[in-house]
């Protein structure tokens, strides 16, 4: 059967951009939830996400199912027939949940909802597919598939969210001043799917947003920052981070990149915008990389030049020390983002001091002791901090992209040089401070951590081998100028 002739149509135009494929409903699961239905005389639908999806031709693995009744009875007596033995309940939430053949599927009752004006938890009580649509955040958002004998398969669209898949668009179903009034966190989520989808908020909406944005202080920041995060996560994040700031949602969430913003001209000298050169690095890199805390560092990797712009006739503008000084900024903005404060955020640390080092070294003479100190400060990650310099060169002017890219490569051979000699990618010196402790007679102090660097820097700067008997000589010879005698063995 053709997709056009399997759905019936309700309050939505014609699918003008469907193509022939398979039955969305064609799936086990589909026709195990259809027997329930008719056995248990329950009115049910899929709907949300997996509908959108399929119209879209985007891969989807949850499937939200709506019931005219109770959604956890039924998620139970569908788990049975179908042979899953765990179902996950969340009484408090009115669902439940199982796992089946690589998707899941997600039971609810229908809900009509209301909203107190200081939070954005609703009164929820029983109602139709109806109401459930009615509550739902985008026309988009709103389809629903029928499960039900009588008219299974037939689409319902009341609000024409399939036109609105059609023109790219992204409407609320009912009042959007209302629909962001109530719940806050739409207007973040707005943004995201058009961010994800490449798709245009409507103007009203868009103008609702920004009229509504003083509600967001109702919403925790875990939830805001998990809509950060899927916006990141999308093939060209300046388009979301740019809505943000245009709606005035931004300021209000990361104050530190906002403050990027803007142009300076001093004696016909001036300065990038740094806001936008941020977003641009971010789209740079999420082209080769989909490592979530890598496109975090290229966003807030010069977090600190608002803080260190100078300006001077002889040196024109700069930034002196701003990785220096980002790096130490990283853990209040996750902190306040409620981001993981574990080695996630020392990643991002990380990236955002080392981010000029490479950069450096690509204009001037790359000396192997400068490698060595790179590799070992970088450790692991020194591809990541490439690819994140790599990122970082924006210029519009062809030439000057090629020949910094062409120095980057000078670099990177020089990295594969120095590690496949050195070995120094996170080395330990061959000397520990226990062993120096051992041979001295010594207690922790200042004197062993003096020995233990200089035998580190003795070796990245070439002065000796990463090799135990000539760190051993060196040892002995830095432990004579401080006046240190070996234990008699």
């Amino acid at each position: 059967m053709s997709n056009a002739g399997l759905f019936g149509l309700t309050g939505c135009p014609k699918l003008l951009f469907m193509v022939e494929r398979e039955n969305p409903l064609d799936r086990e699961i589909f026709k195990i939830i259809a027997e329930v239905a008719k056995e248990e005389r329950q009115r049910i639908f899929v709907i949300g996400g997996f509908v959108r999806d399929y119209f879209l031709q985007r891969p989807s693995t949850d499937v939200d199912i709506v019931v005219e009744g109770n959604g956890i009875n039924i998620a139970k007596r569908t788990a049975e027939k179908a042979g899953c033995k765990k179902v996950s309940v969340f009484k408090n939430f009115g669902t439940a949940m199982f796992h089946y053949n690589g998707i899941d599927v997600e039971f609810v009752g229908a809900r009509k909802e209301s909203y107190y004006h200081n939070s954005r938890k609703p009164v929820v009580e029983n109602g139709t597919l109806e109401d459930d649509q009615n509550r739902r955040d985008f026309t988009i958002n709103a389809l629903a598939l029928s499960l039900n004998e009588e008219d299974f398969g037939m689409l319902i669209d009341p609000f024409g969210g399939i036109q609105d898949l059609h023109d790219k668009i992204i409407r609320t179903p009912l009042d959007p001043d209302i629909t962001f009034s109530d719940d806050p966190l739409r207007m973040i989520r707005a943004i995201r799917f058009a961010t994800q989808l490449q798709f245009t908020i409507d103007d009203s909406v868009f103008k609702a947003i920004q009229n509504n944005r003083h509600r967001l202080k109702i919403v925790s920041m875990e939830r805001i920052t998990s809509e950060l995060n899927k916006i990141l996560k999308s093939s060209k994040p300046s388009t979301g981070f740019k809505l943000l700031d245009k709606a005035g949602l931004l300021s209000m969430i990361l104050p530190q990149l906002t403050d990027l913003k803007g142009v300076q001209s001093i004696d016909g000298k001036h300065h990038k915008d740094n806001f936008l050169h941020s977003l641009e690095v971010v789209d740079n890199i999420s082209k080769t990389t989909d490592n979530i805390w890598l496109r975090w560092a290229a966003l807030l990797h010069d977090i600190a030049k608002y803080i260190t712009k100078r300006y001077d006739s002889q040196h024109g503008w700069t930034f002196h020390g701003h990785e220096y000084l980002g790096s130490k900024m990283i853990p209040s903005v996750f902190s306040h983002l409620r981001l993981p404060m574990n080695e996630k955020m020392r990643y991002v640390q990380k990236m955002v001091s080392l981010h000029l080092r490479p950069i450096v070294l690509s204009l001037e003479e790359v000396t192997d002791s400068a490698v060595r100190r790179l590799l070992f400060d970088a450790g692991d990650d020194i591809d990541d901090l490439m690819m994140l310099c790599e990122a970082d060169i924006t210029s519009k002017n062809e030439q000057t992209q090629k020949r910094h890219l062409a120095n980057f490569q000078l670099v990177r051979n020089k990295l594969t040089d120095i590690e496949e000699k050195d070995k120094i990618r996170n080395f330990q010196p061959p000397i520990s401070g226990e062993l120096i402790m051992e041979i001295y007679g010594l207690q922790p102090c200042r004197e062993v951590g003096i020995i233990k660097n200089a035998i580190k820097d003795a070796i990245l700067d070439g002065v000796i081998k990463n090799d135990y008997n000539e760190a051993y000589l060196f040892m002995q010879k830095e432990a004579e100028k401080l006046n240190l005698l070996a234990k008699k063995q």
